[in-house]
């Protein structure tokens, strides 16, 4: 198989005599993920409100997520690639300009049009710097314990940042407007633009670079169609012509990337990040972890509104318990990996996250939140917490610099497709639930709320399965 060329070279303007100071580099970049993460989310709350002010049928109003969703997700891999070719400072402030100018444009939309054209751009944005934000931490941090503390932090925001998006969407839509939900990434979009040249360093570029515009297009294109097959059946249900003819170009255009990447000298993907066993389950499982969270975040999110009639302040903050437990496990997840070892950290989280979905699956239509939910979201996130730091380990800690963007590229696109992937057959599931039961108004919602929820739980179930086939996973946690 070719190999991706390896001789690097520093850029004519490279840092040499930038300062090292890697808590301060560390600290833009975990704020630049934030932002890009929970943008997925934060808009959630606010959907209603922007429906009835820029005139949003049911339909369309479905594509001020998904928009944003598709583009992340169809054009992460050109994303990772960029950065290991231009550099990756360069490659995420870049990305972030165009995702802070995209939200200031969305904020200030008078047309549902140009709304989603807005959130498009962002997408555009999110995939041109979120490959970079983990590939900067990995080149910041030598190997070993110190890379694996900010690995941990990195993946608590990451993970927690979609639960804090609902938060935060449901206060700014509660206190302010619909609007202050993209406004809000502006002055963060630009104090990372303006801070990123004096606290990180350059990374090198891969010298006599050529980029692979043939994988470029079939594997962003074939990506693209994927994701938005999944979405559209979703919506339109499995039968749908469009679907069918989209899972058919994602099957044809993902089989030329395939023969592509294999005879090409510099892949945008190597396929030999795939050669390593415990490499390849780690990608699998984060494919399906996101599609078991996204489920929770949509189901729980329906369940506070439209049963319980919460507000969109207080929908928000029910789940701040699955935010802080991610964020405080994945604090805890680089001793734990010290002392048991990747596979029992993991396989431990994805224990407690599925018992905390298995429990909200429980739920009746006078379910008590302190009684029948607040536990149950804080073991989830708990759970979580430890399941996406030693998995991030798997796929990262053994790749060489010059791949670096292109495995961390790779790992969110399992992420985002996941999440579409995972959400469009929960709902599924959900819908024939609902038909099965026969059950009146809210009855019946809650009945595919459950089994929605349960297969959710499936999910994990079937990561930890493929967990215990890693090889030798406590004791080389690179699984070379």
């Amino acid at each position: 198989m070719p190999q991706t060329a390896t001789d690097t070279t520093k850029n004519s303007d490279a840092d040499t005599a930038l300062p090292h100071r890697p808590a301060y580099a560390l600290a833009l970049i975990l704020t630049c993920q934030m932002m890009l993460i929970l943008d997925a989310t934060v808009v959630n709350i606010a959907l209603p409100d922007m429906g009835r002010e820029l005139g949003f049928g049911p339909a369309g109003l479905s594509w001020v997520l998904n928009a944003y969703t598709l583009a992340f997700g169809g054009l992460m891999l050109i994303g990772g690639r960029l950065g290991d070719l231009v550099g990756r400072r360069r490659a995420l402030t870049i990305g972030v300009l165009v995702f802070t100018v995209a939200s200031l444009l969305g904020g200030l939309a008078d047309s549902s049009s140009l709304l989603l054209v807005a959130r498009t751009a962002q997408g555009v944005g999110a995939a041109l710097a979120a490959p970079s934000t983990l590939a900067l931490v990995t080149t910041t941090f030598a190997a070993g314990p110190e890379r694996d503390r900010a690995l941990g932090l990195f993946t608590g925001v990451a993970a927690a940042g979609s639960a804090i998006g609902m938060i935060l969407g449901g206060v700014l839509t509660d206190v302010g407007s619909w609007r202050w939900t993209l406004f809000i990434n502006v002055p963060v979009g630009l104090a990372v633009v303006a801070l990123a040249p004096f606290a990180i360093r350059e990374t090198p570029r891969i010298r006599g670079a050529r980029f692979d515009i043939g994988g470029a297009l079939t594997g962003t294109s074939g990506v693209t169609a994927l994701v938005y097959a999944f979405i559209r059946a979703a919506d339109h249900g499995w039968g749908d012509a469009q679907v069918t003819w989209s899972f058919v170009a994602a099957t044809v255009l993902l089989g030329t990337f395939l023969a592509v990447e294999r005879r090409v000298r510099q892949p945008v993907v190597p396929l030999d990040l795939f050669a390593a066993r415990n490499r390849a389950i780690a990608f699998i499982g984060m494919l399906l972890v996101p599609a078991a969270m996204f489920g929770v975040f949509y189901f729980d999110t329906q369940y506070f509104q439209l049963v319980r009639d919460y507000s969109p302040l207080r929908t928000g903050l029910a789940f701040l318990p699955l935010a802080v437990g991610i964020f405080a496990s994945s604090m805890l997840a680089a001793r734990a990996l010290a002392r048991h070892g990747l596979r029992r950290t993991a396989g431990g989280g994805l224990v407690l996250a599925a018992a905390g979905i298995l429990l909200q699956s429980m739920l009746s239509t006078d379910s008590g939140y302190w009684t029948a939910l607040f536990g149950p979201l804080l073991i989830n996130g708990l759970g979580l917490g430890f399941v996406f730091m030693p998995l991030s380990v798997l796929i990262l800690t053994s790749v060489t610099p010059d791949r670096a963007g292109a495995a961390s590229g790779l790992m969110q696109t399992m992420q985002q497709v996941g999440g579409a992937l995972g959400l469009s057959a929960l709902v599924t599931v959900y819908g024939a639930a609902v038909r099965a039961a026969d059950l009146p108004g809210p009855d019946g919602m809650v009945e595919g709320y459950a089994t929605g929820l349960l297969a959710g739980a499936g999910f994990l179930a079937l990561t930890l399965i493929l967990l215990l086939a890693t090889r030798a996973a406590d004791a080389s946690p690179a699984g070379e």
